[in-house]
């Protein structure tokens, strides 16, 4: 069963349901005051009857004189004595001898029923009389209900006929509705199959309804998901190609040098290229395994306190070693500050900013470290005074396998663009945050900012 006729099903059998109910209530009241209205009659009857009627000597009812009955030809009457006798019959119903209500001819009380004699249905009120403390009889007053029960006969038809007509309008106003609402759905189902046949993730649903309803919401989900897929996509392909073209260089160099060995024999700096080479290669896969592991959220992280400034201080001791005479390296401002986190992840990212920064600075120049808060934030920069790093190339700088080969260029002691992705999702599973500010011929800054220790 289709979702547009579930739909209307369910609007038609709600309506339905409403409807019958307001029916169920109207029938009901209506008949209610019907029956009430009848109920009136009979008793301004009765006491109209009793009061022009006294009690003879010996106990009997003598009725002076009953103008209303005359003019009541709908109303019956009859009075029966104490031993069970017929005294008294309006007009209309002299020839029956039966009491009107037999089951309440012995009643002590005024009470109501419902009879049908020949046919023919009565509401009797019957009415037991007293004089003092001694039964005298009892009064019967009726009236035919057959108007009451045409009424509403008419009443209930005419309410089914409104209920059955109103729920089959309904049902086809719903398809309709409902046929126009889910409409974008079966361009969904369109778009998505033509993907599915065409592998063109660069389709989007087209919707020029409001955006705010359901439907809207779904199709810009559905864009979204197909922009991601999208993006994922792209990169597993980049990434496939930047994966094959970065094995292919160490991989010719091994096999070079393997040929070599093998036409001319074994020498040491046949070795130790494909030593270096084998080692590149195995760094690589380090570095695609931790990116991997970053990329999924399952980084593992040792968190603890971690006090930045001796941090710091550490990485500048290392790095001042690799700097050389080539670079001079600075830590300018330092000031004290406490992080949760990795401290070896941690000291791994600055390594390779200060190690970046060195590398890509020429001889001569200087690169700065320094540690400073602000607002319960951690903030370390790394420095440099190189070339810079074009503006084309910085939204790009922490994809992976980014290089920006003007300002950078690629040596044989170089990376393979994984480290500032590396460092990036690094800082990110530390709740912090990396950017990087630079104009060619000005030099790079890449700067870290991590949450305080309770704040």
């Amino acid at each position: 069963m289709s979702l547009r006729v579930r739909f209307t099903l369910l609007y038609s059998t709600l309506l339905g349901g409403v409807l019958l109910l307001f029916g169920v209530l109207v029938y009901v009241l209506v008949s209610a005051l019907l029956l009430d209205q009848v109920d009136r009659t009979l008793r301004q009857t009765a006491r109209d009857i009793l009061a022009n009627s006294q009690v003879g000597s010996v106990g009997e009812l003598n009725v002076v004189t009953l103008p209303s009955l005359e003019l009541t030809a709908s109303v019956y009457v009859q009075y029966w004595d104490r031993d069970g006798n017929l005294q008294m019959s309006s007009p209309g119903i002299r020839d029956l001898a039966q009491p009107l209500d037999t089951t309440n001819l012995s009643s002590t009380r005024p009470v109501f029923r419902d009879v049908y004699i020949r046919t023919v249905h009565l509401r009797v009120l019957t009415v037991p009389l007293q004089a003092g403390d001694r039964p005298v009889g009892v009064l019967q007053a009726a009236t035919n209900l057959g108007l009451v029960d045409s009424i509403r006969g008419s009443l209930l038809s005419i309410l089914v006929s409104l209920t059955a007509l109103s729920v089959l309008l309904a049902a086809g106003a719903s398809l309709l509705v409902i046929r126009q609402a889910l409409a974008p759905l079966a361009t969904v189902i369109e778009t998505a199959e033509q993907i599915t046949r065409a592998d063109d993730l660069s389709r989007r649903i087209p919707y020029n309804a409001s955006p705010k309803d359901e439907i809207g919401a779904f199709i810009r989900a559905f864009n979204r998901t197909l922009e991601r897929l999208e993006n994922l996509f792209t990169s597993q392909q980049r990434f496939l190609a930047d994966v094959s073209h970065e094995l292919r260089t160490p991989l010719t160099v091994i096999k070079g040098n393997a040929d070599l060995i093998r036409k001319l024999g074994p020498d040491n700096e046949s070795l130790d290229t494909i030593k270096d080479e084998a080692d590149r290669l195995t760094r690589m896969v380090g570095d695609l395994l931790l990116l991997a592991q970053a990329e999924s959220g399952k980084l593992p992280l040792t968190m603890a306190p971690v006090a930045l400034d001796e941090l710091l201080t550490d990485v500048f001791q290392q790095m001042r070693v690799l700097a050389g005479e080539k670079v001079r390296l600075k830590l300018t401002d330092i000031d004290q500050a406490i992080v949760n986190g990795d401290r070896d992840r941690l000291k791994q990212v600055l390594i390779n900013l200060t190690s970046n920064a060195i590398h890509y600075t020429p001889a001569g120049g200087e690169v700065y470290l320094n540690l400073s808060k602000s607002d319960n934030t951690a903030r370390i920069v790394v420095r440099d005074t190189g070339p810079g790093i074009p503006q084309k190339d910085l939204p790009h700088i922490f994809d992976r396998f980014y290089r920006g080969e003007k300002s950078r260029t690629r040596s044989k002691t170089s990376g393979f663009g994984l480290g500032l992705s590396i460092a990036y999702f690094i800082i990110e599973a530390h709740g912090g945050r990396i950017e990087a500010d630079s104009h060619e011929g000005q030099g790079t800054a890449f700067a870290v900012y991590l949450p305080l220790l309770g704040s």
